[in-house]
């Protein structure tokens, strides 16, 4: 059976394991219903999307489903969920402590890439494409996965290729290190902003319905757009933060700057990120032959 830290991908079977509710708590489906992943979270702190046969979507904890092949067969042997740590290839920290904006209780959020070898992909039990340890908080990504997500200018596995605390690396991960410019192009702007405008949406419903601002998640919101502004600008990813940012930054963390004050900041930094984006050297799409090739090279030397 595969280990409920492994995250599943989009397009998985799974089974409900409590009835599906719509809306004033109407029965949708009962437990037992088998819908299919659209939409899967960076961590298990939050639900997966599930879209069922007559098109109706719930939000699932990664208690409440388990995935079809499982449910199917639940006497599955251990080979089903390997430990993938031993094909560990690079890893890093990311977060607070490689922003600069750590202090002496943060946590130390590591991420990487794992490569197992060429019997376990080709076995019938396959391979999960994400690791979550959630008790000493950390991310893996199988490589083609974390290739993937980089080539569509994904922050999270941006920031990890130019991460300045590297604890452990490969031959094979700093090819994939000297090669980070290949990564990098204009689809970060949609991505980067994107991501952006649709959290600070959030935060502005949750103020007019609740009346509270997560604060946290603001500063890290323009923390990302100071990155993005500089991706565009000089084609790298900035991951610690600049020391004239860093105050503010800081101040917003804790409360201290008025929502207005750090909504406006927004503002003006979305106006400097799409002026970056007419002017920036990137090209328009990342080197996908380039990507391509490392991965079939990485692959073969796993046979």
């Amino acid at each position: 059976m595969s280990s409920p830290n492994f995250i599943l991908s989009l397009g998985t079977q799974v089974v409900a394991r409590t009835d599906i509710r719509g809306t004033h708590g109407r029965p949708i489906h009962p437990a037992g219903a088998v819908g299919i992943i659209t939409s899967a979270p960076s961590d298990h702190l939050h639900a997966y999307r599930v879209r069922f046969p007559d098109g109706f979507e719930a939000a699932l904890r990664r208690d409440e489903l388990t995935p079809l092949h499982e449910f199917q067969n639940p006497d599955a042997p251990p080979a089903a969920a390997p430990d993938m740590r031993p094909f560990i290839i690079f890893q890093c920290v990311i977060g607070s402590r490689a922003y600069g904006l750590d202090h002496a209780d943060s946590d130390t959020d590591r991420r990487g890439i794992y490569l197992p070898p060429a019997d376990l992909h080709w076995s019938l039990f396959g391979i999960p494409e994400q690791l979550e340890f959630k008790d000493t908080e950390e991310c893996y990504w199988e490589l083609q996965k974390f290739l993937v997500l980089a080539l569509k200018a994904n922050p999270n596995v941006l920031e990890c290729l130019y991460s300045p605390i590297i604890e452990k690396t490969t031959p094979l991960a700093d090819e994939l290190l000297n090669m980070r410019d290949a990564f990098l192009s204009k689809l970060a702007y949609q991505t980067y902003n994107g991501y952006v405008m649709s959290q600070f949406k959030k935060l502005s419903a949750d103020i007019r319905n609740k009346g509270e601002v997560k604060w946290k998640h603001v500063m890290h919101l323009l923390r990302l757009l100071l990155s993005g502004i500089t991706l565009l600008q000089q084609a790298r990813v900035p991951v610690r933060v600049d020391p004239n940012h860093r105050d503010r930054l800081l101040a917003i963390k804790h409360g201290t700057i008025p929502w207005e004050e750090a909504n406006q900041w927004r503002l003006e930094l979305h106006t400097t990120f799409d002026a970056a984006l007419t002017k920036s050297p990137l090209p328009d799409r990342p080197n996908y032959e380039r990507v391509n090739a490392f991965l079939i090279k990485a692959r073969r030397s796993n046979i």
